[in-house]
């Protein structure tokens, strides 16, 4: 079996169990919070929350992160299994996830996020799934570019019929015509400045803004007598 299909936690590297209380503290927010679109998802989800789309775009919409950092897709698959989403109600959920997993190949990495997909499912079978595509990285043309959008076209052409998801084009226009990406959308080549992040975030919102409407009960029309 696939490493990315047994979910893990992350090794406690550092001795200071960090990524464990990251875990525990979105247990915590899902219980308190009465969220309408939860972000799930790896180091792109958590630098979003830090960038001015998300308190311009997607606070007002009443949305938790749950992204951490360098997360590879076992990790958000052991998350997922283990109570980040089983006191939440959303309307919406946002995975991002896959970028982390270089070692993997494309078939495997796309096949990870539909086990992520699949496991968001068993706990959540009405809620509108939204798939940002993976995102190129690297100022200069390389492997793993191709790897990641690789897996683009595998999840499009694997998800396109899967109800209630929505597979969001995110990396488009990040490439210049002499092949490099500048730093004005990614200051590292692979994390979005606010530039980046307006680019690659506003077809989501649009689409997430789309289902919170559809999901809107209708309004009684009826004259009152």
């Amino acid at each position: 079996m696939s490493s990315v299909k047994i979910p893990i936690p992350v090794e406690d590297k550092d001795g200071d169990n960090r990524w464990m209380s990251i875990h525990n503290k979105f247990l915590l927010e899902g219980r308190e919070k009465d969220a309408d679109v939860i972000f799930i998802g790896d180091s792109i989800v958590q630098a979003l929350q830090h960038t001015d789309v998300w308190n311009d775009m997607f606070v007002p919409l009443h949305c938790l992160n749950f992204g951490i950092h360098r997360d590879r897709i076992e990790n958000v698959l052991w998350r997922v299994q283990n109570g980040e989403l089983d006191n939440v109600k959303p309307k919406v959920i946002v995975l991002h996830v896959g970028t982390n997993n270089y070692d993997n190949s494309s078939e495997e990495i796309k096949d990870g996020i539909i086990g992520i997909v699949e496991a968001i499912r068993e706990k959540h079978p009405n809620v509108y799934l939204v798939l940002p595509t993976l995102l190129p990285r690297g100022q200069y043309p390389n492997p793993l570019r191709k790897k990641l959008l690789t897996v683009n076209e595998l999840l499009k052409s694997q998800l396109e019929s899967y109800p209630k998801l929505e597979l969001v084009p995110i990396d488009r226009g990040f490439i210049q015509p002499d092949g490099t990406i500048s730093h004005h959308d990614m200051h590292d080549y692979l994390l979005l400045t606010n530039t980046g992040s307006k680019k690659a975030f506003e077809p989501v919102y649009e689409i997430i803004l789309q289902l919170l409407q559809e999901d809107e009960p209708e309004k009684d029309l009826t004259p009152s007598e």
